[in-house]
């Protein structure tokens, strides 16, 4: 093999084995699984997981995988689509700061593999933890976003080398496994520009299923192109020449341990600002504020803050990366929730006005620390000629101010409970928290399918 870069990431995962994980690292990847799991439960029945279930649900496969809420086998490919995107729809699951993307939507993929073949929990984890290291490698290295390329690149290679650890590839079979996933999903960040669509929340899901089906493929016996990164038509000569950081060393930290939860179900960098704007809600009314001004990283001002669709949005992506429209519902509200993005909230009047009275500006000191600390600091005028100041540093989630287990497990049951009752949530709960132990998937697809009968399944 004479891409090395390939080379490394076959070698290390072929290698990892699950008693190489520290203890942190198993704890997180089970933390992950739960929030992940509790993410696609949520968005059940949003319109676009009905849409990717109705996809998985034309072909049965006896030896394919299980969709969230239905013991039927699908393809493993079209169930990774279908998990992936109500895993990620909502916008609520971990992230790495900074255009980063969201590195747990490739457990659709892992789960889909592992469905197939009836992986235990500790296989599982094990691939999880080498998908994290794969996927955090590359977005070191490449950083995608600033070349007009989407993030959901490192989800469907992270994606494959977790599948193909799964299902027990190693050597040549997980190097053509993560070059047939490199080689063909070079995708755009339109998906992330403008006024934004369905895609934005199903981009992830689609990066899952070709990582999957790279790794069928491979399994198989497909081969993929032997430099697809390391030569003038391959990644390189996209990109420019780059190095992997080291793999498994001693003193490493393993990546599923540096990727931040989200508390609140909105885009990440809003985090930060929704907690400033809880604390400032108590000490003003609306009717008496005059301006709101956010000060924030370029990041977020970027992303969030500067395109004109982001003050009046009128679909329920936009809205959750419209930092304008977040923090004047939850200045109305007094609260957090992502009822703030359904039809009829979009059609605020209240919210609208105040988004006219917000700026967003980049603070170049915010900008320097980022992406460490997430800073924002929120100034209101009131009509009084008042001035009412509130500041963050690590929102809640940040692995600087990390969630505990326990409100892991409130998101989970919040979640889970818009579509599954109350003892089969604290059933699913028991066994992921064990789920070292789990000898295949059969009992947690099991628990939210048994709950889930009078589900709608297509």
């Amino acid at each position: 093999m004479t891409d090395t870069t390939l080379g490394r990431m076959a070698d290390y995962g072929s290698r990892l084995q699950f008693s190489d994980l520290p203890a942190a690292a198993v704890h997180e990847s089970k933390r992950r699984l739960i929030d992940t799991l509790g993410c696609m439960l949520g968005a059940y029945h949003e319109e676009p997981s009905r849409i990717a279930r109705g996809m998985a649900t034309r072909s049965a496969a006896e030896s394919g995988a299980r969709v969230i809420g239905s013991a039927v086998r699908r393809l493993p490919e079209l169930a990774a689509f279908a998990n992936g995107v109500m895993g990620r729809y909502l916008d609520g699951n971990d992230t790495y700061p900074g255009g980063g993307g969201h590195p747990s939507d490739m457990l659709a993929a892992v789960l889909a593999a592992a469905d197939t073949c009836h992986a235990d929990g500790r296989s599982i984890i094990t691939a999880i933890a080498f998908a994290y290291e794969v996927y955090h490698a590359l977005f070191q290295a490449t950083r995608m976003r600033d070349k007009g390329m989407d993030n959901v690149f490192y989800t469907a290679v992270g994606g494959a080398a977790g599948a193909a650890k799964v299902l027990g590839l190693t050597g040549a079979r997980m190097a053509d496994a993560i070059s047939l996933a490199i080689t063909p999903n070079l995708a755009l960040e339109a998906t992330r520009r403008g006024k934004l669509s369905m895609w934005k929340g199903a981009a992830a899901g689609n990066a899952a299923r070709n990582g999957v089906f790279a790794a069928l493929l491979a399994a198989d016996g497909m081969t993929g192109p032997e430099k697809p990164v390391e030569d003038e038509r391959g990644l390189w000569g996209l990109v420019g020449r780059f190095e992997l950081a080291p793999f498994g060393d001693r003193s490493h930290r393993y990546a599923v341990t540096k990727s931040s939860l989200k508390y609140f179900l909105s885009e990440y960098h809003s985090q930060s600002p929704i907690t400033a704007a809880l604390e400032l809600q108590s000490q003003v009314k609306v009717e008496d504020i005059a301006a709101v001004t956010i000060y924030t990283q370029w990041f977020t001002w970027y992303e969030i803050g500067s395109e004109p669709e982001k003050w009046h949005p009128t679909t329920r992506e936009t809205a959750d990366h419209s930092l304008p429209y977040i923090i004047a519902a939850v200045l109305i509200d007094g609260s957090f929730s992502d009822e703030i993005f359904a039809e009829h909230r979009l059609r605020d009047p209240r919210i609208h006005a105040l988004t006219d009275k917000i700026a967003v500006k980049e603070e170049p000191e915010f900008t320097r620390r980022f992406p460490d600390a997430i800073h924002c600091r929120i100034e209101i005028e009131t009509t009084g000629g008042g001035r009412k100041i509130a500041a963050v540093d690590y929102p809640r989630g940040h692995v600087n101010n990390p969630m505990t287990d326990a409100e892991v497990d409130a998101k989970f049951r919040a979640l889970a409970s818009r579509v599954l009752p109350g003892s089969k949530i604290e059933t699913a709960l028991q066994l992921l928290w064990k789920f070292d132990e789990a000898a295949h998937l059969d009992a947690i697809f099991g628990t939210m399918e048994s709950g889930a009968r009078s589900w709608p399944l297509s």
